[in-house]
Formats: structure tokens, sequence, C-alpha cells
């Protein structure tokens, strides 16, 4: 491809694969576990790493390599590896960077499983967690100590879509030495690539937008290229590695994700707009709304709002339960980033385990829905909504 053409569409569509002998129109499917040698040397200079090749797609595949400079590309990162999932993405991530005794400050608002991660699971090799409120990022500083290697986010945050400023991470990381971390799940390298704003790596969970049709699941990890190597290095021997299938299939995703994105956010804001009106809603949380607490900051970093919209219905958690039960055509789900519409309420579901009081802390509170506007007529996702807050 012209090494001039740099337009994101263009580059997701025509970054390919080099063409065999078949001189195939797209990238062929290489569904293989392993890869042959030419005699005993080519044997020994790929294994000591003097030749670039695939050997084994646990550590490497056509199929991933063609996702992973997609992506790169996308975010403006140096390097790159693809995981089975989002969460072996940021499990694989910390455990290649961080050792015994190095310390987190990491935003409160995560991910559940990232938040079991940081609490049941990396205190086991004395890695320790320090949380923020997102809404107070003047008390960031506060919490980094000698030991702490890195500062970690997610913006939007899950589910409650507050935003935190980029920047003003990319700089705190900078002045306290730190790897600067951000979850870019919600906001796709279409919306905003955290790189241009001082991160140092980019965690995807690929399973959503990035595949669209709740089809496969997959994660990446780009960035820094010397931070990559650490990253693969851990990922080759432990195993985590994303199937040549999956990486195919998102692949073939990303040539459309900038039309489809673009119809998410649109028919995101109409939804927020519909709902901020509607007089059995309180509140309203999507980042293009200008009653978003952080729209400002919204602006300036994400080209568009995303297609996850929270809004709290009145009457608590009953009224929550109530609401899911008479939807009709969005879809019940955990996932998001479909072309379906999804709503979820995580008080009765997801964050059902956490007290009030932990649940309140991110911003979770009973009558909060998440919903995950999808691709059908936006006239459909409303009527179905106002339907069951009728």
């Amino acid at each position: 491809m012209d090494e001039e053409i740099k337009n994101f569409e263009t580059e997701a569509i025509r970054t390919q694969l080099e063409r065999t002998k078949f001189l195939e129109h797209s990238s062929p499917l290489y569904l293989t576990s392993s890869f042959v040698f030419e005699d005993a040397e080519d044997m020994r200079a790929s294994f000591t790493e003097e030749k670039e090749r695939n050997i084994y797609s646990r550590f490497s595949n056509p199929n991933t390599t063609e996702f992973v400079e997609k992506i790169c590309k996308m975010e403006g990162a140096e390097s790159g590896y693809a995981f089975a999932t989002g969460m072996a993405a940021v499990f694989s991530t910390f455990a290649a960077l961080l050792n015994s005794g190095d310390h987190i400050v990491s935003a409160r608002s995560v991910f559940g499983s990232t938040h079991a991660l940081f609490v049941n699971y990396l205190p086991k090799w004395n890695i320790s967690t320090s949380y923020f409120d997102i809404n107070k990022p003047e008390t960031i500083e506060s919490f980094i100590t000698p030991k702490t290697k890195i500062l970690y986010a997610e913006s939007p945050t899950n589910p409650a879509i507050d935003i935190i400023d980029l920047e003003l991470l990319g700089n705190i990381a900078k002045k306290h030495n730190l790897l600067l971390v951000i979850d870019n799940c919600f906001a796709t390298p279409y919306l905003q690539q955290p790189i241009k704003h001082g991160a140092h790596l980019v965690i995807h969970s690929a399973t959503k937008l990035i595949d669209g049709q709740g089809r496969v699941l997959g994660g990446v990890t780009v960035g820094r290229a010397d931070l990559i190597r650490e990253i693969y290095l851990f990922s080759r021997n432990t195993g985590p590695a994303l199937s040549p299938f999956n990486a195919w299939v998102l692949s073939k995703s990303l040539e459309t994700l900038s039309v489809r994105v673009d119809k998410h956010c649109e028919n995101a804001l109409k939804v927020a707009e519909f709902l901020e009106s509607h007089p059995n809603v309180n509140w309203v949380k999507y980042p293009f709304l200008k009653s978003h607490p952080q729209y400002e900051v919204a602006k300036k970093q994400m080209k568009l709002g995303g297609n996850i919209v929270a809004f709290e219905v009145k009457g608590g958690i009953e009224a929550g339960r109530k609401f899911l039960n008479a939807i009709k055509m969005c879809s019940l789900s955990a996932n998001l980033g479909d072309t379906r519409s999804i709503v979820t309420h995580p008080a009765s579901t997801t964050h059902s385990k956490l007290s009030e009081a932990d649940r309140l802390e991110v911003s979770i509170t009973d009558g909060l829905v998440r919903i995950s506007v999808g691709l059908e007529h936006v006239d459909d996702i409303i009527q179905d909504l106002e339907q069951a807050l009728n």
C-alpha cells in the first residue's frame, strides 16, 4: 500500500497480508498450528529470532499479524500482540510488566473482572493497587508512591460512562516516570487514540465494537515496542494467543469499523436525547450530551460519543428490573458493541454482589441502566425503550 495514504478508513481496508501465488483479493484464513522450515539452518535461525518468521501459531500467525498491524496503525502504536479475550490482554499486560512489590494506581471505575484481578489475584504476587475517584482527578498524584509503576484507566468507563482527561493522565505519568495504560474498548481507535495523549499502552476487548456483531472473542494490546516485547515473551510462554480464525474475523470487521461506529454514535445520541426528556428518567450520561459532567473533555479527545448510554430509571432496583422485563426488541445481555441493541441493569445483575456503598463509589446507582445502542432503526430502538419506561 502507498505509504503516503494515512486515512483511517483506507488503512483499515488496505492493510493486508502479502498476496500468495493465487493472487487472492481478500486475505486467506491460515488455520495451521505450526509452520515448516526449509532446512536445519532455517529452523535454527528462526528459533534464535535471527529471522522474523512464523514458527507456531501460539507465537504468531499471518492472520493475527494482519489484525495487530491494523490496530497499530489505527492507534499510532509501534507494536502489538493479540489475545484470546480482552481480559487475557489485561492480565498478560500487567503480569508481563509488573514484579513483586510493584504498585498500580487505577481509576476506581474499571470493568468488574479487572477489579477482581486487582483485588483477588495480583496481591498473591505482592502487587498492590490504589484506586482514585475518576471524578476527582486532582487527587491522583496523592496515591503515587516510590513503588508505583503503572497508571491505569478506562475512558469512557463501564458502566457509568464517566470520562477522564487522557492528556492529564499523560502529563502525570510523564512527571512521575510511570507507564500509562489505557483501556480504549468503549471508544475504539476510531473515536480516540490515547497514545496521542501520552499513553504507553492501549488495550482493547476486540469482542465488543471491533468485532461489532457478537460473534467472536478477542483482545489486543498495542503501544511502545519495548513494552510489547515483554508482553510477547510472557504470552508466548503462557499461551493466551488469539486464534487465527478469530483474528481473520476481527481483521475483516475492522474494514467496516468506521461506518459502523458512525451509525452507532448517531443512534446513541438520539437515544440519549430522548431519554433526557423522559419523565421516568432521573438523569442520562452520554459523552456528547452537554449535560455530561466531562462534556468538554469528551469533545476534546473523542471524535464522537460512542454507542453506550447510561441512565437512571426512577424507582431504584425494582424499577430497573421492571424496565428489563418490559423490553421487547432490545436484547438482555451482558455483552455490548453488537449490531443489536443491548440493555443491562448492573445493580441487579453484573454488580449485584457488591454492596450499595461499593456500587455508589463507581457511580452505579440502584436504577442505573446501560444500553449498548445498536444499528437497528433508531425509531424502533426509542419505541422499545419508551414502552418499557411507560
